[in-house]
């Protein structure tokens, strides 16, 4: 039971201490689980990160499901999750409760100014350190640019951009292992 507490324990934290979404958490789950716990790797993290993206639901507590039934299958999927997602909604109700109130305060919309803009630079951090060890190669810059490109500039999904970039992988990597035959 002890693993089981500790996935809990390690996501709770992971969700209560940081704040802005799944791309904000990266840099704490890094930290976490691959330098920390050593649960995973980081090409094992972006892939989650990757998948989770593309199915239902929010990023980080898709990764936490992965990475709780990779560590101890099916219960240790339920553990993971519900870590990442009970200081959230523990959270959620204490701000639902007081923010009525609070909300029109200069204060308080000052805090969320400040927030917001931390919330940025985490997620800058992020995408510089997803850089860094993804696009090495001069084809996964075209891959990254064309990527960003759809993001910013068309509706096209999400899902469908990353399902794109995929098979764009797999070709070209079959491609390359045709060459070497």
């Amino acid at each position: 039971m002890k693993e089981y507490f500790d996935l809990f324990l390690t996501f709770a934290r992971i969700g209560g201490f940081t704040f802005g979404g799944g791309y904000a958490m990266l840099p704490m789950m890094q930290r976490e689980l691959v330098e920390k716990k050593q649960w995973t790797t980081n090409e094992e993290l972006l892939n989650y990160y990757a998948v989770g993206q593309c199915t239902p639901g929010i990023i980080a507590v898709n990764t936490a499901t992965f990475v709780g039934s990779k560590r101890k299958g099916i219960l240790g999927a339920a553990f993971a999750t519900l870590g990442m997602v009970t200081p959230s909604v523990i959270i959620i109700m204490l701000i639902a409760s007081f923010l009525k109130n609070f909300a029109d305060y200069p204060v308080v919309q000052n805090a969320f100014s400040g927030i917001r803009i931390a919330v940025c630079a985490t997620i800058l951090v992020s995408i510089w350190n997803l850089w860094k060890k993804s696009v090495k190669k001069p084809l996964d810059y075209i891959f990254c640019i064309v990527a960003f490109l759809l993001s910013a500039f068309t509706p096209i999904s999400p899902v469908w951009i990353v399902l794109l970039a995929a098979a764009g992988g797999i070709f070209t990597n079959l491609k390359k292992e045709d060459n070497k035959e």
